[in-house]
């Protein structure tokens, strides 16, 4: 069997974040803190499979806004609802443990989700063009 190329593998990882972000609190032990920490997994690993795809080295972080800025520095224009979506790395870490942060609401995690489902559209959007997808 042939294997995939490593940015459809790190696009596939993505969207299994995504869809389980999608499929909303099916308990209430579900806490919106994980769902978003798979929001924030989703973007940050659509933008590494761009950034492999390019053949851009990056820095392993959880950190959106320092990968968005790997991306422009190498001359990709970044949309504004994609540099929003750097409001998310504060799920990787700080809102997945008990004690700093105020739980998260239901508004922040939608607001989570439709970044996650935007930056992936723009992302996959992008890979087609090149016929990547």
């Amino acid at each position: 069997m042939k294997k995939k190329p490593l940015h459809l593998e790190w696009l596939d990882r993505a969207r299994s974040n995504l869809e389980r972000a999608r499929v909303e609190r099916k308990s209430r032990y579900i806490k919106y803190e994980d769902m978003c920490f798979d929001c924030q997994q989703c973007v940050e690993k659509v933008l590494k499979s761009l950034l492999v795809f390019e053949k851009i080295e990056f820095e392993w972080t959880h950190n959106i806004g320092a990968l968005i800025k790997n991306l422009e520095t190498k001359g990709i224009v970044v949309p504004e609802i994609v540099k929003k979506s750097a409001s998310l790395s504060v799920y990787a870490v700080r809102t997945r443990y008990p004690g700093e942060e105020e739980p998260v609401s239901r508004k922040e995690f939608i607001e989570a989700r439709y970044l996650a489902e935007m930056v992936f559209k723009w992302a996959k959007g992008k890979l087609k063009k090149a016929r990547m997808y």
